[in-house]
């Protein structure tokens, strides 16, 4: 099969239905992780000591997650979808290995947790309290095991892992699960967006918590939820931050595009700089608008060389570099992106030549065809590009959201340090600067969340599978309007259901407030 390049309009509008559908869905992911897990610490508080207080807490919040979880599903099950209606050229392509983990999270921990959750729900005064307990936290490990599975099928995509390309089906087919499941970039990707999560729940508890106190309501309920929050945030925001370490390393070696857009990087070089703040301009000299100046720069020398190899002196490829081809620090030669173009072609036109080889059964045809394209397979998706400027990603988009992401997880750990001191010491109450500030954390968290995801996503454009897959020969070839109608119609369905839900929380919290 082979796969043509659609037009831009098709394209464009495909991935920002996508990307719209996953902006929503992650929303209410995020939450649920972090806060099934604080659900199940106050029960279990509940259970151990018999304080009425730890029920009630554990309800209230309980009924926040409920409402954040239903949501949660809808979107969910419209994304999976969108692979078949939207990104068929794809779910062809890699659906044997993309398929297989999202198949055991809905086999495994989807029903698990879908389970479980009635339980939690509906069982109180109908199971043992135990038990009750129990389903409380098999719905935190049910919610995070499907997690994994999610982002297992994501890190491959990033850095496609244990396969074999078919060429009798051009499907590419998993021959290790191993390989798949245990990749450092799945390993890094799971870890670092859970405990990101995780983050955000706790400045969602803490936030609200302090609303109570400005209100003068539920002050008890508050000061335990901000005291549980703050310890669970400061953990989580400090493992985010080392698994965010973790993945730099694994970027700049699997995907060094993306880490140069991250910083802005025309060229490389070693005892590299890490910007911790700059301007990005357009730059008059640059032989595509995409490539930007970065100016007005404060940065830490060497430390970009450090945080990708340990090493200060390491020598980091910028944009450039990589367009006219390099050699890592590993020691792995990297051609130019126009050779990497030439050879994709070859190992395209060796495909098309393997199957008619095949079908007219010339062996000695198919088997040269075949070795040809083993050769090239590599640069496989380079063979789609008519511009070799084509594999730069948004460089502004990647820059600013990187540091924004960045910035907002130093914030939060003074939040909870602070939130931390002032509730144990119960003088919480008497310095309202500090819980506005909690307040304001709030939706700061979602964007710290959000601005993650397109560093990720945006920063690995035009790749749908890195280096295999571009994203205009990964959708469906359908007229593009019907794309334009689908979109507007999730865009009004998921703004009704976040109105919804955002006013039903709203409800509830201050109706625990009365």
């Amino acid at each position: 099969m082979m796969y043509e390049i659609s037009s831009a309009s098709l394209v464009e509008w495909s991935r920002w239905q996508f990307a719209m559908t996953a902006i929503y869905h992650y929303m209410f992911v995020p939450l649920t992780l972090g806060l099934a897990f604080l659900i199940a610490v106050m029960e279990t508080a509940w259970v151990r000591t018999g304080k009425e207080e730890w029920l009630r807490t554990t309800k209230f919040w309980m009924k926040l997650f409920g409402i954040n979880f239903a949501i949660g599903i809808a979107t969910g099950l419209i994304l999976e979808f969108q692979f078949g209606s939207n990104w068929s050229n794809y779910s062809w392509f890699v659906g044997d290995i993309f398929g297989a983990p999202l198949a055991i999270e809905g086999l495994l921990a989807f029903f698990l947790e879908a389970t479980f959750v009635a339980v939690m729900f509906f069982g109180w005064h109908k199971v043992s309290r135990r038990f009750h307990l129990l389903s409380t936290w098999m719905v935190f490990v049910g919610a995070n095991i499907s997690a994994l599975w999610i982002l297992v099928a994501n890190a491959w995509m990033q850095n496609p892992v244990g396969m074999e390309f078919n060429p009798l089906t051009a499907r590419n087919e998993m021959d290790d699960f191993w390989a798949v499941l245990l990749s450092p970039t799945s390993i890094n990707k799971f870890f670092h967006t859970i405990t990101s999560a995780y983050t955000l729940s706790a400045c969602f508890v803490v936030g609200v918590s302090t609303w109570f106190i400005l209100k003068k309501k539920q002050f008890e309920m508050a000061r335990r939820s901000i005291l549980l929050a703050s310890v669970f945030g400061i953990l989580s925001i400090l493992a985010t931050i080392f698994t965010g370490d973790t993945s730099a390393q694994d970027i700049a070696k699997t995907q060094p595009m993306k880490f140069a857009a991250m910083e802005g990087l025309n060229r490389g070089g070693r005892n590299m700089e890490l910007t911790v703040f700059g301007v990005l301009t357009d730059k008059a000299d640059a032989p595509t608008p995409r490539m930007k100046e970065t100016t007005m720069t404060i940065g830490l020398p060497g430390m970009l060389s450090f945080l990708a190899y340990r090493d200060t002196d390491a020598y980091i490829p910028g944009i450039q570099d990589i367009l006219d081809g390099y050699t890592s620090e590993t020691g792995q030669v990297y051609p130019s992106t126009r050779q990497r173009m030439e050879n994709g072609k070859k190992a395209i036109n060796a495909l098309k030549n393997y199957k008619q080889a095949v079908d007219a059964q010339d062996k000695q045809t198919a088997h040269a065809a075949l070795g040809t394209l083993k050769a090239h397979y590599r640069d496989f998706g380079y063979g789609y590009f008519q511009s070799e400027y084509e594999s730069i990603p948004n460089v502004p988009l990647v820059f600013y959201s990187f540091r924004i992401m960045v910035g907002l997880g130093f914030l939060f750990v003074a939040l909870f340090v602070v939130s931390w001191w002032y509730a144990r010491k119960r003088k919480f109450e008497k310095f309202r600067f500090i819980p506005y500030v909690a307040i304001a954390c709030v939706p700061l968290a979602y964007v710290a969340s959000q601005c993650g995801w397109i560093v990720a996503e945006v920063g690995r454009q035009p790749w749908v599978v890195q280096d295999l897959m571009p994203t205009s020969a990964a959708v469906t070839r359908i007229a593009s309007h019907w794309v334009v109608t689908t979109f507007w119609m999730f865009a009004v369905l998921f703004t009704v259901l976040l109105i919804a839900e955002l006013k039903i929380m709203f409800t509830q919290i201050k109706k625990e407030a009365q």
